[in-house]
C-alpha cells in the first residue's frame, strides 16, 4: 500500500556510512619513526660508549636515564598521534560539509517539484476521500436495507402441514437437507484454529465450512485477517472493551447511535489508522472489507435470537468479532 503522506524521497547525497581510507601510514607517522630511531641510537651511544663513572650509579640515576631516553619518543608518538587525529577530523568535516551541500539541494529540488505539482495532488487527495465517503454511505444504506429485508423474513407465517410429514419440493439443495451448524462449533470456527494442535478448533472450522451460511462468513472473515497481517494488524494484539449482550441484541434489531457505539471498542490508534489509510487507497481491501461487514451483519442477525448472553459474550471475543469490530468502527457503521 502506498502510503501518501509519504514525501517524495530525497535524492541520494554521498554515503556517510563509508569511512575514508585513514589506514595508510601518514607523513607525521614516517618522520615520529625516524625522530624516534634517531634518538634512541643517540642514547645507547651517549650511554654505552662514552666513558663515565659507574661505581655510584644508584636506583635514582637509573630512573633519570630511563626517563631521558624513553620520554622523548614517548612525546614525538604523541605528536604525531595528535597530528593523524587532526587529518582524521578535517577528512570527516569534508565529508559532512559534503553530504550536507547534498541534502540541501535535493531538498531545495523537492520543493521546487512539490510547488509545481501541490494543486493536482491535493485536489486528487481530496476527490479520493469523497469516493469513499459515498462508497461508505452506500454500504450503510445496504445494510439497513438488507436487515429490513431479513427481518421481514425472519418470521414467516407458517402455513398448516397438510399431513404429518410434508414432502419437500423437488431440486432442494442438499445442503439444506443438513442439520444447522452448532452454536459451540460456530463460535469456535470464527475464532479459528489456535495453533497446529487445536484438534477441536479444525473439527469445528471443518463443519462450518460445509455449511454454506457459515462458510460465507469465515471465507470472509479469513480474507480480510490475511490482508491486515500485510500491515502487521493481528487480532490477539489488539486491545478493545468487551461489550455487552445486550448490545449485540440492539444492533441486531437495528439500533444504531450512541447506545451501541461501545461496539466499535477498538481503540489501537496505529492500527485504526493503518485500516482507514488502506480502505481510502486499496480497493481490493476496501471491497473485501465491505463484503466481510455485509456478510458478518447477516449472520449476527440469523444468530442473535436463538443465542444466549454466554454465546454473544463467546462470540464478541473471536478474531473475527474483533476484525468486525475494527472495520465497523473505520466504516462507520456504529455511528
Amino acid at each position: 500500500m502506498t502510503d501518501p503522506r509519504q514525501n517524495t524521497p530525497l535524492t541520494p547525497g554521498p554515503d556517510l556510512s563509508s569511512r575514508p581510507a585513514t589506514q595508510g601510514i601518514s607523513a607525521a607517522e614516517i618522520i615520529a619513526t625516524l625522530l624516534s630511531i634517531i634518538w634512541l641510537l643517540g642514547a645507547l651511544v651517549f650511554f654505552v660508549f662514552i666513558p663515565n663513572s659507574r661505581d655510584n650509579f644508584n636506583g635514582m640515576q637509573f630512573v633519570t636515564v630511563m626517563l631521558t631516553i624513553f620520554l622523548p619518543v614517548a612525546m614525538i608518538w604523541v605528536a604525531a598521534m595528535s597530528a593523524r587525529s587532526v587529518r582524521v577530523m578535517r577528512e570527516e568535516s569534508a565529508r559532512l560539509q559534503a553530504a550536507i551541500d547534498g541534502i540541501r539541494s535535493s531538498y531545495i529540488q523537492q520543493q521546487q517539484s512539490t510547488t509545481l505539482g501541490h494543486k493536482p495532488e491535493v485536489e486528487q487527495k481530496l476527490e479520493a476521500l469523497a469516493e469513499a465517503a459515498e462508497e461508505t454511505k452506500s454500504v450503510i444504506a445496504t445494510f439497513a436495507s438488507t436487515r429490513q429485508a431479513q427481518t421481514a423474513a425472519f418470521t414467516p407465517s407458517r402455513p398448516a402441514p397438510l399431513d404429518d410429514q410434508p414432502a419437500l419440493a423437488l431440486g432442494t439443495p442438499a445442503e439444506d437437507l443438513s442439520p444447522p451448524l452448532p452454536t459451540d462449533d460456530l463460535i469456535r470456527a470464527l475464532n479459528f484454529p489456535e495453533n497446529a494442535e487445536d484438534l477441536d478448533g479444525f473439527t469445528s472450522l471443518r463443519m462450518a465450512l460445509k455449511d454454506r451460511k457459515a462458510s460465507q462468513v469465515i471465507t470472509a472473515a479469513q480474507d480480510i485477517l490475511t490482508l491486515l497481517s500485510q500491515d502487521g494488524i493481528y487480532m490477539d494484539d489488539l486491545r478493545y472493551d468487551r461489550a455487552k449482550p445486550e448490545l449485540w441484541r440492539r444492533f441486531a434489531k437495528g439500533e444504531r447511535g450512541r447506545m451501541v457505539a461501545q461496539l466499535g471498542g477498538v481503540h489501537d490508534r496505529s492500527s485504526l489508522a493503518l485500516t482507514a489509510g488502506r480502505m481510502r487507497e486499496d480497493v481490493v481491501f476496501r471491497d473485501a472489507a465491505h463484503h466481510f461487514l455485509r456478510k458478518f451483519d447477516k449472520m449476527v442477525l440469523d444468530f442473535e435470537p436463538e443465542a444466549t448472553d454466554a454465546n454473544l459474550a463467546a462470540l464478541s471475543t473471536t478474531r473475527t468479532a474483533v476484525a468486525f469490530m475494527l472495520l465497523g468502527r473505520v466504516a462507520g457503521i456504529f455511528n
